[in-house]
C-alpha cells in the first residue's frame, strides 16, 4: 500500500491553520524558549564534556528512525553467537551533558518530554544536546550507554549488562530504506539480524501474551509552505526495531527488581468486565473471540482493512488504561508489570525526548556495575510519576488539538458535501453487547479515551516518532494514546453516545479522506455509512458530520447473525 498525501493546498485555510497551531500553543501554555540559564549551561556541559574511556566506535552501530530525525537516542550493532545472537544497543548519554539539580535538569522536570507538533517540536533538552552532542548522529563519536545482550537461538536473553562506553554510528537510516533493503535481498548483515531477531521477539511475546493495537498510522507534515497530512501502512521493520527497545526494556526493570530500588512502567491488566464486553462487541461485529485464546494474539488477528474489524480494534482501547509509574527504594512493589507487554518493564531507551529514561539509566548502571544508586537519583524517584503524567496529558492535549485543526482546515471547503465512513463508536451499543457503565471517553467522542502508551502499536518504546521538527503522528503520538479523541472541540461527549442536548452521535472513520471526527446521528459500531459534513471550524478546531444514512451491505456471516439474534 503507497502513501497516499492528504494536501491542504487553500492559501486562506493554511492561514487560519497556523493561527490555530499558534493558538493552541498559548492555550496549553507550552514551554516554547529555554531560559538563558539553560542554553548557557548547555553549552558549557557540552564544552567541558569528555568521551568514556571505553572504546566501541569499531563496532558498526546503525540508526533507524523516520526520515529528517535528528534526535537519535538508540544505536544497535547486531552479530551472531554460535546459535545465537549478540546484542549491542547504545542510548544517549543524556547524563553526560545534564548536572543534577542544575539548570537543565530543573527545565527538564517541567518539560518531561519532547512535544510534536505541525508547526514544530518542543524539545526537552536545548538542541545543542539533543540534536547535536548526545545525539546518535552518523559518523560523529559520541558517549552512550550501551547495554549488552546474548541471546539464544531463539533470542531469549541469556545475560545482559549495561556501561558508557564511546560509539560511533555508521549510518542513519529510515524504516522505509530499512524495508526495501530487506525486502530487495541485498540487506547488510545488521539488517538481516534485525529482522531474524526481531521476528524471533514477536514470537516470544505471543507466548507471553503480549499485545498491542495496530491502528493505521497517519502523519501531519509541512515541507515549508503548507501542511498536509500522510498516511502510510506500518511496516515490518517498525515493529523488528520496537522489539529491541522492548526487550531493553524489560531488562532494566529486572535489573531494578533485583536491585530492590528504581521506577517501572507499570499497567493494570484488563478487569473481567471489561473484557466481557470487548468479547460480546467482538461476537456482535461477526468476529468473535474464541475461549482460551489471549487477548493480544486475538488482536493480532485482526484486519483492520475491513469496516467492522476496525472498529472492533478501536473498542480494544478499553483493554489499556491506567498505565503509571511506579516508583520504589526498599520494598518492592505489589504490581509490577505492564499487562500490555506482559512482563515488568521500564522506560530506558529515549533519555533525549522523555525525562523518566534519564533516571533509569543511571540506576541500572550503577546496579549492574555494583555502585549505590545515587542519591540525586534516589530523590527523584517518587516525584517522577506526577511529573511524567503531568507532561503525558499536555502532549496528548497538544497532539489532538493539532490533528482537530488540521482535519478541519482539510476539509473546510467542503462543508455540505458527502462521504463514505465506517461508524468507529455507535451511538447506542452494539447489538448484544451490554452499555458501558462509567466509562471514560475521550474529549468530544464517543470514542473510549486510552489513557496509556500501550493503546496504539509500541508507543511505549518511545514518547513519539522523533520526525522532522514540523511532523506529529496521529496514532502514536507521545506515545499518549490512539487517535481517538483528535476531534476535542466536536461536543461534550458524556459516555452514552449523547450531547448535552442530548443529540445521539458517534465517531465516523471517512474513507477518503482517513479522519475521524464526531457525527450525529443513530448509529452502530462497525456500520457502514454515508455522511453529510456540517462544520469544519479551524479556529475552533471543529470537524462535524451528520449521518445520511447507512450504506448496502453484504448479507452478515451467519455468526453475527446469531451475536446479534
Amino acid at each position: 500500500m503507497p502513501y497516499s498525501h492528504l494536501d491542504l493546498s487553500n492559501r486562506d485555510s493554511q492561514v487560519q491553520l497556523t493561527a490555530a497551531l499558534e493558538n493552541l500553543r498559548q492555550e496549553l501554555d507550552l514551554r516554547t524558549e529555554f531560559p538563558p540559564e539553560v542554553l548557557a549551561e548547555a553549552q558549557s556541559a557540552v564544552a567541558a564534556s569528555t568521551m568514556p574511556e571505553r572504546d566501541l566506535t569499531g563496532l558498526g552501530f546503525i540508526t533507524v528512525d523516520p526520515p529528517g530525525s535528528t534526535d537519535l537516542d538508540q544505536a544497535f550493532h547486531l552479530e551472531r553467537a554460535g546459535s545465537g545472537y549478540r546484542v549491542w544497543y547504545a542510548i544517549a548519554d543524556v547524563p553526560t551533558f545534564v548536572a543534577p539539580a542544575g539548570a537543565i535538569d530543573v527545565e527538564a522536570r517541567l518539560r518531561g518530554q519532547t512535544m510534536y507538533a505541525p508547526d514544530g517540536r518542543i524539545s526537552l533538552h536545548p538542541e545543542v544536546i539533543a540534536e547535536d552532542a548526545a545525539s546518535l548522529l552518523p559518523g560523529r563519536e559520541r558517549p552512550a550507554f550501551v547495554w549488552e545482550f546474548e541471546l539464544d537461538e531463539d533470542a531469549q536473553v541469556q545475560s545482559v549488562n549495561l556501561r558508557r562506553a564511546a560509539v560511533k554510528s555508521r549510518a542513519q537510516l529510515t524504516y522505509e530504506q530499512v524495508q526495501e533493503d530487506l525486502d530487495s535481498g541485498g540487506a547488510a548483515e545488521n539488517l538481516i539480524l534485525l529482522r531474524e531477531i526481531g521476528t524471533k521477539r514477536i514470537a516470544l511475546e505471543k507466548e507471553r501474551g503480549g499485545a498491542s493495537l495496530n491502528l493505521p498510522e497517519q502523519e501531519i507534515a509541512h515541507d515549508g509552505e503548507r501542511y498536509f497530512i500522510v498516511t502510510r501502512p506500518p511496516l515490518a521493520a517498525e515493529d523488528w526495531n520496537a522489539q529491541l527497545s522492548l526487550m531493553t526494556g524489560m531488562a532494566a526493570a529486572e535489573i531494578m527488581l533485583e536491585g530492590g530500588v528504581g521506577i517501572l512502567r507499570t499497567m493494570p491488566a484488563p478487569d473481567e468486565a471489561s473484557l466481557a464486553r470487548f468479547r460480546h462487541q467482538a461476537r456482535a461485529l461477526g468476529r468473535s473471540w474464541p475461549a482460551g485464546v489471549p487477548y493480544g494474539e486475538f488482536l493480532r488477528s485482526l484486519d483492520t482493512s475491513d469496516p467492522r474489524q476496525l472498529s472492533l480494534m478501536h473498542a480494544a482501547a478499553s483493554l489499556f488504561r491506567g498505565a503509571g509509574y511506579t516508583a520504589f527504594d526498599g520494598d518492592l512493589p505489589d504490581a509490577v508489570e505492564q499487562a500490555a507487554i506482559a512482563a515488568p518493564y521500564a522506560h530506558t531507551t529515549a533519555p533525549l525526548r522523555r525525562l523518566v529514561d534519564r533516571f533509569v539509566l543511571v540506576t541500572c548502571e550503577a546496579l549492574c556495575a555494583g555502585d549505590e544508586v545515587p542519591t540525586w537519583v534516589r530523590d527523584a524517584l517518587p516525584q517522577l510519576n506526577s511529573l511524567m503524567s503531568a507532561s503525558n496529558q499536555l502532549a496528548s492535549r497538544l497532539e489532538s488539538g493539532a490533528v482537530a485543526a488540521v482535519e478541519a482546515a482539510l476539509l473546510s471547503n467542503q462543508v455540505g458535501e458527502e462521504f463514505n465512513a465506517v461508524v468507529i463508536t455507535g451511538s447506542r451499543p452494539t447489538p448484544d453487547v451490554p452499555a458501558a457503565s462509567g466509562a471514560s471517553r475521550a474529549p468530544g467522542t464517543g470514542t473510549p479515551a486510552p489513557d496509556s502508551p500501550a493503546a496504539a502499536g509500541h508507543p511505549e518504546t518511545a514518547p513519539s516518532a522523533p520526525g522532522s521538527p514540523a511532523t506529529t503522528r496521529s496514532a502514536a503520538v507521545s506515545g499518549n494514546g490512539s487517535k481517538s479523541g483528535t476531534t476535542n472541540s466536536n461536543g461534550s461527549g458524556n459516555g452514552n453516545g449523547r450531547n448535552g442536548n442530548g443529540v445521539p452521535h458517534g465517531v465516523v472513520q471517512l474513507a477518503d479522506p482517513a479522519v475521524e471526527a464526531r457525527c450525529d446521528g443513530v448509529m452502530t459500531a462497525g456500520d457502514e455509512v454515508r455522511v453529510r459534513l456540517v462544520t469544519a471550524d479551524i479556529a475552533r478546531r471543529e470537524l462535524r458530520f451528520e449521518l445520511v444514512g447507512k450504506v448496502a451491505a453484504a448479507a452478515p456471516s451467519s455468526e453475527s447473525e446469531t451475536a446479534a439474534g
